[in-house]
């Protein structure tokens, strides 16, 4: 999560009354015999950030992981300390990121890239269930955007010559998106056009899926009079935004809505999307983050992609994602890009229970 995010909210919000979306996930909570809170989980994962100085141990945080029932995370890099934390626990799938700053140098060589796969994936191909791996983060629309595809390419060709099901995607933000409103009119920047639609077509090729990252609070609160709460949250029964046929009684069903229309405009049909981040923050904007708001936007969240029932335009579609993220990371910007964690790092304790 970064700056292009918050950008990409405001200049949607400028056009009309903007968004972000995606499909997540599937969580349960159960009780344990001894009171904790137990995560039956099918299509969801959680992100692993780990910009905080006061974060358990890798180890601790699997058997978290594993307390909770949680088989899908994503990391931003390829960790060591994570990745050998994770061996031997091949019942978790992980989705490992290339970072930003290495994208250059792997799209100039594929012999950089068979480096970057020998050093960081090889070692670990063994007892550690990788499933997908990322090529740069928010980087399209943006000066490296360019970038992403080549390494695409040949991480591809790498993966298919080994045999492995590993799946090559990377990670957008809905500053792709120039337009949102209604979700029917949406379409992609310039720049996204140019950076993106290739990539997604080469995706849709490929059968795999993009990832994106969508968060409604941020849409909220940029313009938090003319959306409403209980839109952004999920907390209405009643229909917010008619768009023809297709109605909306929620702002992640629109947003969601609005990036596949963008998709098929470009002849991008059919290709599934992951939500690689999404959540609201607990703190750091008055009102509008209190650990209450934030168990609700999650609680409906998950109950709403549990019933199945997909959106208006992509009706009883199969969602799965990741919620972000596990904890509370201190050493991002102040503010709320430090408060989107369930838990906090120190006691490892939930901040709110979503049920």
């Amino acid at each position: 999560m970064g700056c292009a995010i918050i950008f990409g909210f405001l200049l949607l919000l400028c056009l009309c009354t903007a968004a972000l979306i995606t499909c997540t996930a599937v969580l349960l909570n159960h009780n344990n015999d001894d009171g904790s809170t137990k995560v039956a989980a099918t299509n969801i994962g959680l992100n692993y950030g780990l910009l905080g100085d006061n974060l358990p141990s890798p180890s601790n945080v699997i058997s978290l992981y594993k307390s909770i029932g949680i088989t899908k995370i994503r990391i931003f890099d390829p960790n060591t300390d994570v990745l050998n934390a994770l061996r031997n626990h091949q019942d978790i799938g992980v989705t490992v990121g290339v970072k930003n700053q290495d994208l250059a140098a792997l799209a100039a060589s594929q012999e950089a890239v068979k480096v970057w796969f020998a050093t960081n994936i090889e070692p670990y191909l063994a007892d550690v269930n990788i499933t997908f791996i990322t090529v740069g983060n928010e980087v399209i629309p943006g000066e490296i955007g360019p970038q992403v595809l080549p390494v695409m390419k040949s991480l591809t060709n790498l993966v298919k010559s080994r045999n492995l099901s590993i799946l090559i995607s990377t990670v957008v933000a809905m500053s792709n998106l120039g337009q949102s409103y209604p979700p029917s009119k949406a379409m992609f920047t310039p720049q996204g056009r140019e950076q993106l639609v290739p990539v997604l077509k080469f995706l849709s090729q490929k059968n795999t899926p993009i990832l994106v990252n969508i968060y409604p609070y941020f849409a909220y609160a940029s313009n938090p009079v003319n959306i409403s709460l209980d839109y952004a949250i999920f907390n209405t029964k009643h229909v917010v935004v008619e768009d023809g046929l297709m109605k909306y009684s929620n702002l992640f069903d629109a947003i969601f809505d609005a990036f596949v229309w963008a998709m098929e405009k470009e002849g991008v049909k059919n290709l599934s999307m992951v939500v690689s981040e999404t959540g609201w923050p607990s703190a750091g904007n008055g009102n509008l983050t209190t650990p209450d708001i934030a168990a609700t936007y999650n609680r409906n969240f998950v109950k709403h992609v549990e019933s199945g029932i997909g959106t208006p335009k992509r009706p009883n579609c199969s969602i799965q994602g990741f919620l972000f993220a596990t904890f509370n990371e201190n050493q991002k910007p102040a503010g709320t890009e430090q408060n989107f964690g369930l838990y906090n790092p120190t006691d490892m304790k939930p901040i709110y229970t979503l049920f």
